[in-house]
């Protein structure tokens, strides 16, 4: 049976295309400042993921909305440059809590000033209260789409 979308349907999906479009923008982006450090930006991503809190590979995963198995082939990647470790879990016998190594630490400090420069020259062309409002309804449309789960009967 076919569905036809409504005026918001319309709207929402021409927001989902141009969301994919800004997040390969922010991946190439990552990519660039990501690379004098050593890092990949998916590297990047999940070693940010543990700097302040350390997180099992499910943990990242759902924090990042990522499949456990690509961060868990990543935190391999990971430890097995030096950049990060994994520690005993004293919640979970068999789940090891990802933590960055010092390596790994130095590493993302070597991209703060790049990330920072690149970050204040995109947002430049926003006010704070803009950029606020932004932050607000992606923050929105995520808990919706999270919440949405359609059954294959249903497509």
């Amino acid at each position: 049976m076919r569905v036809d979308k409504t005026e918001t349907g319309v709207i929402l999906t021409d927001i989902v295309l141009k969301v994919f479009r800004l997040e390969g923008g922010f991946m190439a982006a990552a990519e660039q400042i990501a690379a004098p450090a050593g890092l990949t930006a998916a590297r990047w991503r999940v070693l940010g993921a543990v700097l302040h809190e350390h997180r099992t590979v499910a943990e990242i995963g759902r924090f990042m909305g990522l499949t456990r198995q690509s961060v868990q082939r990543l935190a391999d990647v990971l430890v097995g440059e030096g950049l990060a470790m994994f520690l005993d879990n004293p919640s979970h016998k068999s789940a090891k809590l990802l933590a960055p190594t010092p390596a790994g630490h130095s590493a993302v400090a070597l991209l703060a000033t790049r990330q920072a420069a690149w970050a204040n020259a995109v947002s430049q062309t926003f006010s704070a209260e803009q950029l606020i409002q932004c932050r607000t309804m992606i923050e929105a449309i995520t808990s919706c789409v999270e919440a949405t789960r359609i059954s294959p009967g249903e497509i």
